[in-house]
């Protein structure tokens, strides 16, 4: 199919008759990157509801790395709910909450021993973490990052990063919470330049132990091997190793917040293995399910132990189905190409966007590992002032000519790509001209374009 050309009418009327249904029946906080409304997908293929089709560069926020509806997830999940639905693992235990557990502890790097805790969200994951860290270490405090974003709940809130939409009129917030810089090279906070800057935003964390919390007040250090939501910023080699080790000088609990990078979305099973370092804890989410909702908290076996028998659960915490959709979504990944398709798609992105990144002064940085990748938008190169609107443009550009794709970073002008990794090669060069034609139309008429 052919994208570039213009849509007749988007959103289409039954769009917008959905939107008006929805503005009525929901509040105005769940935000929308486009106003259309899905009727099918598949594969790396939407459909809406008004019949125009589209090439799916956002995989439901990185949930769909398996592909739309793949047929080894279906096939699993109708096999399950033939047998049952939900029974609580609380109540009386089921084997594929077992078997899901068995594969992350399996894959998860470090050959020592490990345990999985089920839950439902990446939230849920992330506040589980903190919970087991405290419990293990008897200490209250957690260390963060700038630019982090590790959820919507009040824990995960708190120590997530950017404050409007995400934190503004929610306060108060959890306490014993600490932030410091994270390893954003092109924005870095102490205006050095790597490698000469000899990885000081990594030492910082010794520095925090003297200006923010005494090292042995601190349960976790909590980070993502690749920020998500803050804009697919990617550390240097060294920067995890040196986090880790002063982590377990201090017997503190490391702890990797996979929840987009994770199930090969990097092309290798967590982005954390590209680092060479083992974390305590793991947190899994978005697209362990396959497309149905569940997450993971895994780690070191004495760690995972530490809360008493009904110090951890959900109601609905490793749903059977969806424990099932998991099992072949790992199997998927562990058996098919998709962690080669990864690189693949990362290389062929990085090679177009540098043929960008040459023709328009708008791209400012590359970056990312596998098909975790990005480009920074900037209205100057010297400045690196943030191209907000122009990025808003380009993601609206591209919905409309068949595109679908998502925004992020602190600045918001970050577009990034999560595309499935099941895409065909077809859809993916396509994919790309729509980009690279929105960047040329936003580029020559930026001063003029406003959509806010």
């Amino acid at each position: 199919m052919s994208t570039i050309q213009l849509r007749t009418e988007i959103p289409g009327p039954r769009s917008r008759a959905l939107m008006a249904r929805r503005e009525a029946a929901i509040p105005r906080g769940p935000y929308h990157s486009t106003p259309i409304f899905a009727a099918k997908a598949e594969g790396a293929i939407l459909e809406d509801v008004d019949g125009n089709r589209f090439i799916d560069f956002a995989g439901g926020i990185g949930c769909a790395n398996m592909g739309h509806r793949s047929a080894p997830v279906m096939a699993a999940i109708r096999e399950q709910i033939e047998k049952y639905l939900h029974l609580c693992f609380s109540v009386t235990p089921y084997e594929p909450y077992v078997a899901v557990a068995e594969k992350l502890n399996a894959l998860a790097p470090g050959k020592f021993p490990k345990k999985t805790f089920i839950v439902n969200t990446g939230a849920e994951a992330v506040e589980n973490s903190i919970k087991i860290a405290r419990a293990y270490t008897k200490r209250p405090a957690v260390i963060c990052f700038n630019d982090a974003f590790h959820g919507r709940t009040l824990l995960a809130m708190s120590l997530t990063s950017k404050t409007n939409p995400y934190k503004a009129g929610f306060a108060p917030f959890v306490n014993d919470i600490y932030r410091i810089p994270y390893a954003y090279c092109y924005r870095c906070s102490y205006n050095l330049t790597y490698p000469s800057c000899k990885m000081t935003c990594a030492h910082a964390l010794e520095d925090a132990f003297k200006r923010l919390v005494p090292a042995e007040s601190v349960a976790a250090v909590i980070v993502e091997p690749i920020l998500g939501e803050g804009g697919f910023v990617t550390p240097p080699k060294e920067f995890f190793g040196i986090i880790q080790e002063i982590c377990r000088k201090h017997g503190i609990v490391f702890i990797a917040d996979e929840v987009q990078s994770g199930i090969g979305r990097t092309g290798k099973f967590f982005a954390i293995e590209h680092y060479g370092v083992e974390p305590d804890l793991i947190v899994t989410a978005k697209s362990l399910g396959g497309g149905l909702p569940i997450a993971a908290v895994t780690g070191r076996a004495e760690i995972m132990d530490a809360p008493g028998v009904g110090g951890l659960g959900s109601t609905f915490a490793g749903n059977p189905a969806s424990c099932a959709a998991a099992l072949a979504a790992i199997e998927m990944m562990e058996s098919s190409e998709l962690l080669q398709r990864s690189t693949a798609i990362g290389k062929t992105f990085e090679a177009r966007a540098r043929q960008w990144q040459k023709k328009w002064p708008l791209v400012g940085e590359i970056r990312g590992i596998g098909g975790m990748c990005a480009i920074e938008l900037v209205r100057n190169r010297e400045t690196r002032e943030p191209a907000d609107a122009e990025t808003k443009d380009i993601a609206h550009y591209c919905y409309e000519h068949g595109l679908i794709t998502i925004t992020a970073g602190t600045y918001n002008n970050v577009m990034r790509v999560l595309m499935p990794l099941a895409i065909t090669d077809e859809q993916l060069d396509e994919g790309l001209r729509v980009m690279e034609a929105a960047l040329a139309a936003v580029s020559d008429r930026a001063p003029a374009l406003s959509h806010a």
